[in-house]
C-alpha cells in the first residue's frame, strides 16, 4: 500500500496556516529575529542541515543549485542525517509536512531538495556508477 506524502516549503517568517501539519525547521542556525514561541514548531531537526562546508560553497547562488542538491543528496547519506531523513518520512506518512527555512528563496534551498526526496520527485540524484 502506497501512501501519499504531502510535503511544502515555507519560509519560518511566515505566519502559520492551518494546513501546514507538522511543521519543522530544518536549518542549522537559529533564524535571526524569530523567538521561539512565535516560530510555531513542532520540531527544529537541525541535524538535517546542509555541513557548514556545502552551505558555504552554495550560498543560495540560484546557478549552483543542481549541483548543491546532488552533494546534499550525498551528505543525507550518513548516518545522523540518514536517520534525520527517516524521521522526516515517518512524520510525512502520518499528516502533512511544512519544513520550515529562513533562506530568502525557500525554492532553492536544502528545505526543497528535502521536499523533493520526501515526495518521491527527486531529480538530483547521482548516476550509480
Amino acid at each position: 500500500m502506497s501512501t501519499r506524502i504531502q510535503v511544502q516549503v515555507r519560509r519560518i517568517y511566515d505566519a502559520p496556516m492551518p494546513s501546514d501539519g507538522v511543521r519543522v525547521l530544518v536549518d542549522r542556525l537559529w533564524p535571526r529575529g524569530v523567538s521561539k514561541s512565535r516560530a510555531h514548531l513542532d520540531e527544529w531537526c537541525k541535524q538535517i542541515a546542509p555541513s557548514t562546508d556545502l552551505r558555504n560553497w552554495y550560498h543560495h547562488d540560484p546557478e549552483s543549485f543542481d549541483e548543491f542538491a546532488l552533494r546534499y543528496a550525498d551528505e543525507l547519506r550518513d548516518p545522523e542525517p540518514a536517520a534525520a531523513l527517516a524521521h522526516l518520512r515517518e512524520l510525512a506518512e502520518k499528516q502533512t509536512l511544512t519544513l520550515l527555512t529562513a533562506t530568502k528563496n525557500p525554492e532553492i534551498s536544502e528545505a526543497a531538495v528535502l521536499a523533493r526526496l520526501l515526495s518521491g520527485s527527486d531529480r538530483h540524484r547521482r548516476a550509480e556508477a
